[in-house]
Parts: C-alpha cells; sequence; structure tokens
C-alpha cells in the first residue's frame, strides 16, 4: 500500500497541472494498514481544472475495478486489488484557500506525512494549521450532547411506537450511538479520535463501555429493537448523570423520566 501512496507522488509530480496532493485519513494518521483506503485531494492548476479528467490520473496508479463520481461530487474508485480510494480534484487556488475552513473537521496530525506534492509551499502551510486539534471543551459540549441523546431518543419513542423499526433501527446506530461514543470519550479523556468516535473504540475505551455499547446494538426485529432502545437509553442516561456529578450540567430530569416511560409503552410489534 505504501507503494501505492509513493507512486501517486511521483505521478503527480510529473505532471505538471497538478500543484498538489493532500492525503487524508488513515494514512495521515498512521493507523493505516492493509484494509484502509486511499483518499486524497487532488489540487490541479485553475487553468487546467476544467479539461483534467481524474480518473485517467488515477488509473495510472493500477487498474480500476470501478470508478465514479459518488453521491458527494467525489471520484470514487475500487483498484484492482480492492483497495478502495476517493479523489477530489479541486482548483488549486480554491481549494488550497478552502482549507482552513477544516479546522475541528479534519486532523492532520503529521502534515509533512499528509503533503504529498506542494510546488509552492501554499498547501504546506495550510495543512499545518490543521496539526492541532484542540480537545472538546467538556462543559458546553457535554451539555449539547445530553440535550442531543434526551432529543433524539424521543424521536426514536415516537417512530418505534408507530412501527418504523427500520427507522428507529437507524436512529439508535446511525444518530444516538456517535453522540454517545461521544460523550463516553468526553467523560473518559479519551477524545483522539473525537472525530470518528467509533474509531478504535475497542483500543480507546474501557471494556466495560464497549459492553454498554453493544447492548444498544441488534438485529433488525421489534423485540430486539425495544431492547436496544432501552439499553441505549439507559446508558444515555448514566453518561448523563457522570456529566452532571462532573461538570454540572443541567439535565431535564423530568424530560428524561417522561421519554422512558414513552420507550416502556410504545408497541413492540
Amino acid at each position: 500500500m505504501a507503494r501505492r501512496i509513493e507512486l501517486l507522488r511521483t505521478t503527480a509530480e510529473a505532471d505538471p497541472r497538478v500543484e498538489g496532493v493532500l492525503l487524508y485519513g488513515s494514512w495521515t494518521l498512521g493507523e493505516a494498514d492493509a484494509h484502509s483506503d486511499l483518499d486524497a485531494y487532488l489540487y490541479v492548476r485553475e487553468e487546467d481544472v476544467a479539461a483534467f479528467d481524474g480518473r485517467e490520473f488515477v488509473e495510472r496508479l493500477a487498474p480500476l475495478k470501478l470508478a465514479y463520481t459518488n453521491m458527494y461530487g467525489i471520484l470514487a474508485v475500487v483498484f484492482e486489488d480492492l483497495m478502495r480510494g476517493e479523489f477530489h480534484v479541486e482548483p488549486a487556488g480554491t481549494g488550497i484557500a478552502e482549507i482552513a475552513g477544516w479546522r475541528d473537521q479534519i486532523h492532520l496530525p503529521r502534515p509533512e506525512a499528509a503533503v504529498l506534492l506542494d510546488r509552492t509551499g501554499r498547501l504546506t502551510a495550510a495543512a499545518r494549521e490543521l496539526a492541532a486539534l484542540t480537545p472538546p471543551e467538556p462543559v458546553a459540549t457535554a451539555q449539547q450532547l445530553t440535550d442531543e441523546l434526551a432529543n433524539w431518543t424521543l424521536m426514536l419513542a415516537h417512530v418505534r411506537a408507530r412501527g418504523e423499526h427500520a427507522r428507529a433501527h437507524h436512529l439508535l446506530h446511525a444518530v444516538i450511538a456517535p453522540l454517545q461514543l461521544k460523550l463516553c470519550r468526553l467523560l473518559r479523556g479519551s477524545t483522539a479520535h473525537w472525530l470518528t468516535p467509533s474509531r478504535a473504540l475497542e483500543a480507546d475505551l474501557p471494556a466495560t463501555d464497549v459492553e454498554r455499547y453493544a447492548t444498544t446494538t441488534g438485529p433488525l426485529t421489534p423485540e430486539a429493537v425495544h431492547t436496544a432502545s432501552a439499553n441505549s437509553w439507559q446508558w444515555s442516561r448514566d453518561l448523563a448523570a457522570e456529566t452532571a456529578d462532573r461538570w454540572g450540567v443541567r439535565l431535564p430530569s423530568e424530560l428524561h423520566e417522561e421519554i422512558a416511560r414513552v420507550l416502556s409503552s410504545s408497541s413492540r410489534s
């Protein structure tokens, strides 16, 4: 995999239209392995970007089994060895300028490893601004997360009562779980993977927290969703109580009890 990164560097260097290449994701965190994707921004000179064929450029790295523009407008590819890749083709001027707005959304702890090519020095300077990840401020963040958990769990209770078990299942896993994991990380002082809270979960959090998280998951059956929902809300309440004890976070206790009652009384079928 490292050979493909090096090939990306040399291919870009040989193409005068490409002003800079910036990696993001696991490669820049020093956590890449055989299962990691190759994600990069290709900054192309303004006068060349309209005619730049991203697929043709990426095919110089290795044969492709799939290449298409995904739902976010990004060139998504699958190489012949099943390595996935995402390549953003951006005009160098405006694209590099936009990096300043990525603070607290993208973390590049090793800018020199992230920048594969920089013909002007602008890309390296912009990447260095993302080297430090500001830890979340505990009190305000905990308040936000506990409020979010109450709001979204009430929605979960309502849609489950309506019999929309698939929608409830989605809410549990895609919306509520990331909020819980962030709150748990905040309490445990483990915010290195704050932007993707499920990343390295087993290594970052105590086994008891991982076990609690596991109880909030399950198959898509009415009974399993009912059980996971109850477990999820109990874990949210336990985390919220811990934040209140530690940071004085305000908790709407009456609402919390009402959510528990709605979850308990809503239909299981």
